[in-house]
């Protein structure tokens, strides 16, 4: 587990099986007092109705959050056509129907395929983006619509596979996407380019970057011994073994030449600084040509 100060609770990761009807800021309450300390944050929003891996950073880990918050993500969901809703999901209501019964499910990988790539994609109204200061969720929550531009995002995978049940316009897609893709936007596209509409009737968050629900716990399961220690937060990252003169050095924040670390010189970062014992001391980014200075420095233990 990850190691811990007097008084302030465990300092690492904790990898969630988000349940269903729980916010993500649910999640993270119930876990503080579960791990008894304030400092909990995540990485990467799940709705309220989507199941799966949720990122946890506990104590000094919650500094670490900004490392995980860009990392790919992995989604099985299912998709109904024919129906639109209000969210683009099926918590919303029903607000336009289309007869689709001549789609094939040829058709729908056939639709797929023209979303694998870079591609631009529209915010849905209850989302947390924010538009003029104000989150786009409580626009809509106050029956208020508002222009939206469109992102970039890039789908590095999207399989379809046949529904779970009889139902021949449900279907079953598993997307690798890049971090702030709409699983809820990508459904009701595909629906408009098969000539109708559609809305995510369920989904799943399989992984985030490296970790997967293999990782993750219940949410009941959430103590101090789940957690993992710091190191293990960003070990997507390029590991350098610092040894206690260079540790020395790393503590107080050093610029550092990249040979010093024995970097190539186009090596792109960042890297994830540990002691002989494997705790995590900084982690560094490039600087220059030849140097390497620190991206955040981990204090040490009081």
């Amino acid at each position: 587990m990850g190691r811990s100060r007097p008084h302030e609770g465990p300092d690492g990761l904790v990898v969630v099986d988000k349940p269903a009807g729980w916010t993500s800021h649910d999640v993270v309450a119930k876990s503080r007092g579960l791990l008894g300390t304030r400092k909990v944050g995540h990485a990467g929003t799940l709705d309220p109705d989507a199941t799966g891996v949720l990122l946890l950073g506990v104590g000094r880990a919650t500094k670490l959050l900004r490392f995980l918050s860009p990392l790919g993500k992995a989604y099985v969901g299912e998709v109904q056509l024919g129906v639109e809703t209000s969210t683009l999901d099926a918590a919303g209501e029903v607000t336009a129907t289309h007869d689709m019964d001549h789609v094939t499910f040829d058709h729908v990988v056939a639709a797929a395929e023209g979303f694998v790539g870079p591609i631009e994609q529209i915010p849905p109204m209850v989302s947390a983006v924010k538009v003029g200061g104000k989150r786009l969720h409580q626009l809509a929550r106050e029956g208020i619509e508002v222009e939206r531009a469109p992102r970039p995002v890039t789908i590095h995978s999207l399989t379809v596979l046949p529904g779970p049940d009889d139902d021949p316009l449900v279907f079953t897609v598993a997307v690798e996407c890049s971090s702030g893709t709409y699983i809820r936007t990508l459904a009701a596209d595909l629906g408009t380019a098969l000539g109708g509409g559609a809305h995510l009737r369920s989904l799943r968050r399989t992984a985030v970057g490296p970790f997967t629900r293999a990782d993750a716990i219940p949410l009941e399961a959430v103590g101090p011994d789940a957690v993992r220690p710091m190191a293990e937060a960003v070990r997507h990252l390029d590991p350098v073994v610092a040894d206690a003169e260079l540790a020395a050095e790393v503590a107080v924040g050093r610029v550092l030449g990249r040979d010093r670390l024995g970097l190539d010189v186009d090596a792109p970062g960042p890297w994830a600084l540990v002691d002989a014992d494997g705790e995590l001391l900084a982690v560094y980014e490039p600087f220059r040509v030849d140097a390497v200075k620190p991206s955040l420095v981990l204090a040490a233990r009081g």
